[in-house]
């Protein structure tokens, strides 16, 4: 099924957030503004407001508050997003030039400071205090997985339950702060926020898993094949090989990772040893079930259109080709 289709009860309301999140980010300063028409025409499947008015339309009604909650979302979250390619010396996102490519670093960092800024004003100035706390949370959180992935990835010893700790933090925070803020924004009750938050976290772990999928993949995709290994980030489908492995394979493919990831060869023996493993399986069947745990939640929510097309935007999210 296609993005266009699920967005179909909310068409309307993607429209115009498009015109108001436009109006959100504009700057009386030429260069800031040109960045931020640069930042709107590259923006990608909009998938985060999807998720913000699909709950909102769940739990209540999409309102103005709606619109606030999706652009604060996507500013703070951009704002991550230019200040990540200045600490990764990346020239590229998606398939299009960095700010930090174009502009170098110094603007790039003032960009994303201004990017926050402006979340932070959007929430502050209507008094949208519950959205800003939910928000908030989820970019300490990220920042946090972040920094808990570096400190691990220097001696490659990421442990399940520290893998799973990353993805909440670093990847799922963001969709649950979407979902939480939807329901928030729609006029649900804090045990209906709480619960939209918690299915937005159990997608968010299956959307990372099956991105970390993509890694041992055949498929020529944005994400390169092996990227992962070679940037020695420890994702589940190793991780559980690794355990599974004798000790003297253990050792060889940990040296391999750590020492030789630049060498197209011996990332590819790391990818078979995984594959071999049944590495790909057991991840596979991991996302199964948070998408099911996920599945449990929305079929809690009362029947609707809204509801229908959130159950195809999951599907859409976990089955994803790229």
């Amino acid at each position: 099924m296609r993005l266009q289709d699920i967005q179909a009860p909310i068409q309307t309301e993607m429209k115009q957030f498009e015109g108001k999140f436009r109006e959100f980010m504009r700057s009386e300063i030429s260069l800031v503004d040109a960045i931020m028409n640069y930042i709107i025409k590259r923006k990608g499947k909009q998938m985060r407001p999807m998720f913000v008015f699909l709950m909102a339309g769940i739990g209540g009604e999409i309102c103005e508050s709606t619109h606030r909650g999706a652009a604060l979302i996507e500013l703070l979250h951009t704002a991550t997003l230019v200040h990540d390619d200045v600490v990764d010396d990346a020239n590229y996102r998606r398939g299009f030039f960095s700010i930090n490519a174009l502009w170098k670093n110094k603007i790039a960092v003032l960009v994303g400071d201004y990017l926050l800024s402006r979340g932070l004003l959007v929430a502050i100035d209507n008094d949208d205090f519950d959205l800003l706390k939910i928000v908030s949370k989820a970019v300490r959180e990220m920042s946090e997985g972040e920094l808990l992935q570096i400190s691990k990835a220097r001696r490659l010893d990421i442990t399940e339950d520290v893998y799973f700790e990353i993805i909440r933090q670093k990847t799922a925070s963001l969709i649950a702060s979407c979902c939480g803020v939807g329901a928030c924004s729609g006029g649900a009750t804090q045990e209906m926020v709480q619960k939209a938050y918690t299915f937005g976290e159990k997608v968010g772990i299956a959307f990372q898993i099956k991105d970390d999928l993509f890694d041992y993949g055949e498929a020529e995709i944005g994400k390169p094949l092996g990227i992962d290994i070679k940037e020695k980030k420890m994702t589940l489908p190793l991780i559980y090989a690794l355990n599974h492995a004798p000790s003297t394979d253990r050792k060889r493919i940990i040296n391999m990772v750590k020492n030789e990831s630049h060498k197209p060869a011996k990332v590819r023996e790391v990818i078979n040893f995984v594959k071999q493993s049944g590495g790909i399986a057991y991840t596979e069947e991991k996302m199964k079930i948070y998408q099911a745990e996920a599945q449990q939640i929305l079929d809690s929510f009362p029947a609707s259109e809204y509801r229908t097309a959130l159950e195809q935007l999951v599907a859409y999210t976990i089955e994803r080709a790229n």
